[in-house]
């Protein structure tokens, strides 16, 4: 269940905050005048959900090279890999 707390909460219980971020890892909703205006979360659960969007990233960049017929087989990948080793 998101945690949703006011722009209030986050002016006068920052330390309390910033301890749900770490504690359970998950964003904290912060609203303004009633609505939705800011998703707090910690540096570590940042750098996490960037890397995930890094990874699908490149999945969907595999899955279009596949789609375009941009492939070849694995055995000549690994050995022209293994050529520039040697060099």
């Amino acid at each position: 269940m998101p945690n949703i707390r006011s722009s209030a909460d986050l002016r006068n219980g920052y330390n309390e905050i910033s301890n749900l971020c770490h504690k359970y890892n998950e964003p904290v909703f912060i609203t303004k005048n009633g609505k939705g205006d800011l998703a707090v979360m910690s540096v570590e659960a940042y750098e996490a959900l960037m890397g995930r969007f890094e990874l699908y990233n490149l999945v969907h960049e595999g899955m279009e090279d596949i789609d375009a017929g941009r492939m070849r087989a694995f055995s000549d990948a690994m050995s022209d890999i293994k050529a520039r080793r040697k060099k």
